[in-house]
């Protein structure tokens, strides 16, 4: 292996990179990790969302933000971007799935996936520092409650569990959850800017855990370069060619060499990466299954949204996400916050229609609205202080629906595009969140805010959902022919490739993701060997053979 310049080049630094570093180079390996975004230190971070060149994620515009969003036919896409990749702008949200993702017919067949994840989930919680319920209570966690109980669901009404270091607020301390290995911590000030980029210090995003451990032993970040190719040498290994991040001329591109390489772009960047090498024949033994199974944990962002309320109410203070109820067996809501000042993202929402009419029908029911009461609903579509007179309500689901990945040729450049797949159609509004978001805007209403009014998102009025929570394309499976990667994480057709992130998830978890691939990737990375010893996970080839 010294013939190469790294043991294992990774490609991205999320939740499922970050582990690989860690757990590789504790293993012994020389681990080198590429990182499309910038590093940011905690007073890098926009002080709020309007500061678009430190927020969005636009690197050939200048822009060098946290905020990915991508757009497909069937859905609109909320990702991240960094050293730490989504754990940067994500909502600190830490749940485990129920019983139907580990029983999904994808994977059920391959093991008992609660019982072998189990430890894996517990290894995720204790680096990721879960607090098991959000220890405070305010407005909006009573206006949760009281919607859960107006639904009739109040049983199912929880406190989320959190990825922060709450401690005392505004105080600096010396890493509390490493023995002194890691980095410096400052309790929460409830700021409500955790998806914006937590300029506290409180968040545990993966800078403050998997990384810094990583670069203690040993591993290299290599920020803003884009994995470009991996191509197969001759003989064995991979040959691993970058390009400055958003480089328009001069790309400045590099190769390296490595005996393996880790997918962990996340599902966007590790799909559209395998997807290009598979067109253009640098792998031409990917699996055809690869695109197939792409999930968007069914999900819609709602939510409601007041003329105004009284400066107690305070919706804006707290974590992100703090609280969830059920409003059927498959269908789970979360109210999500941004902080004070941070109103760009309420440039998505807008009045909600019925969702199973016609385009014509949903445009003419916010325009109707509109022109019956103007004053009222340039009120409600201000951005003005939007973050303080609304609560976002995140729906996801465990139903059994996908979205098929593949390339199509736009403009000379190939690109992704997405069809319906397998299960289920990709749903383009889910009845569930109406119904949760109007009762959340009643209980607001109740609580003293003026004239409030559920609220959906412009890209859902043109049958587009939004998720934050894009998954899947290259799942794991039994098989080439029904997924990309094996049990352990491995691409078929070439074992010296792993893809360890979203894009392995074989199914709608109905839940925030981030924790089932963390453990995901804890379980992938404890079968590697340690470095120059003997392998014992059975090849392909034994795994086919049964």
């Amino acid at each position: 292996m010294t013939a190469f310049d790294h043991d294992v080049v990774i490609v991205g630094s999320g939740f499922g990179g970050s582990v690989a570093a860690l757990r590789l180079s504790a293993k012994g390996y020389r681990v080198h990790v590429y990182e499309a975004g910038r590093r940011f230190a905690d007073d890098d971070f926009a002080k709020t969302s309007w500061n678009v060149r430190r927020y969005l994620w636009a690197p050939a515009l200048g822009c060098y933000g946290v905020q990915r969003i991508h757009k497909l036919p069937h859905v609109m896409i909320l990702a991240g971007a960094g050293v730490g990749g989504g754990s940067l702008n994500y909502a600190n949200t830490l749940y485990e799935p129920g019983p139907a993702f580990f029983a999904d017919r994808q994977w059920a067949d391959l093991a008992d996936w609660h019982d072998e994840l189990a430890p894996h989930y517990a290894t995720a919680k204790r680096m990721l520092g879960v607090v098991e319920e959000y220890p405070h209570e305010g407005p909006v966690e009573r206006i949760m409650q009281g919607a859960a109980n107006d639904l009739g669901v109040g049983d199912s009404f929880r406190r989320a569990p959190v990825g922060v270091f709450f401690g005392a607020p505004g105080e600096t301390v010396p890493d509390p959850f490493f023995g002194g290995e890691g980095p410096d911590r400052t309790g929460c000030t409830l700021c409500g800017n955790c998806m914006v980029g937590c300029r506290v210090g409180a968040k545990n995003t993966l800078a403050k855990n998997y990384l810094a451990l990583a670069e203690r032993l040993g591993a290299t970040i290599e920020p803003l370069r884009t994995v470009v190719e991996v191509r197969p040498r001759a003989g064995g290994g991979y040959d691993v060619t970058t390009a400055r991040s958003g480089a328009w001329f001069g790309r400045g591109r590099r190769t390296v060499s490595a005996e393996q390489v880790v997918f962990a772009a996340g599902t966007w960047g590790t799909q559209q990466l395998l997807h290009r090498m598979k067109d253009s024949g640098v792998l031409p033994r990917l699996s055809d299954a690869l695109g197939r199974l792409t999930r968007t944990n069914s999900e819609a962002l709602d939510g409601a949204v007041a003329v105004s309320v009284p400066g107690e109410l305070g919706l804006a203070r707290g974590v992100a996400i703090t609280t969830s109820f059920h409003v059927d067996e498959r269908t789970h809501v979360e109210n999500v916050r941004y902080g004070p000042g941070s109103n760009l993202m309420g440039a998505l929402a807008t009045g909600m229609v019925p969702g199973d009419r016609s385009l014509g029908a949903r445009l003419g029911a916010l325009v109707g609205g509109a022109l019956r009461h103007p004053l009222t609903a340039l009120r409600l579509g201000s951005l003005r202080r939007w973050s303080e007179r609304g609560i976002i309500a995140l729906v996801m689901q465990t139903a059994d629906n996908s979205l098929t990945l593949s390339l199509r040729r736009r403009l000379g450049r190939r690109v992704l595009t997405s069809a319906q797949g397998e299960g289920e159609p990709n749903p383009s509004h889910l009845p569930g969140a109406h119904r949760a978001a109007e009762a959340i805007a009643a209980q607001m209403e109740a609580a003293g805010g003026l004239h409030t009014e559920a609220r959906g998102s412009w890209p859902e009025v043109f049958g587009i959902p939004l998720t934050a929570h894009f998954l899947g394309g290259a799942v794991v499976s039994g098989s080439p022919d029904r997924g990309v990667v094996d049990q352990y994480h491995r691409v078929w057709g070439y074992p010296g490739l792993h893809v360890v992130d979203g894009a392995a998830v074989p199914a709608n978890p109905g839940v925030n993701p981030s924790l089932t691939i963390t453990a995901m990737a804890e379980r992938a990375l404890s079968h590697w060997p340690r470095r120059s010893a003997v392998d014992e996970r059975p090849s392909q080839e034994q795994l086919l053979a049964g």
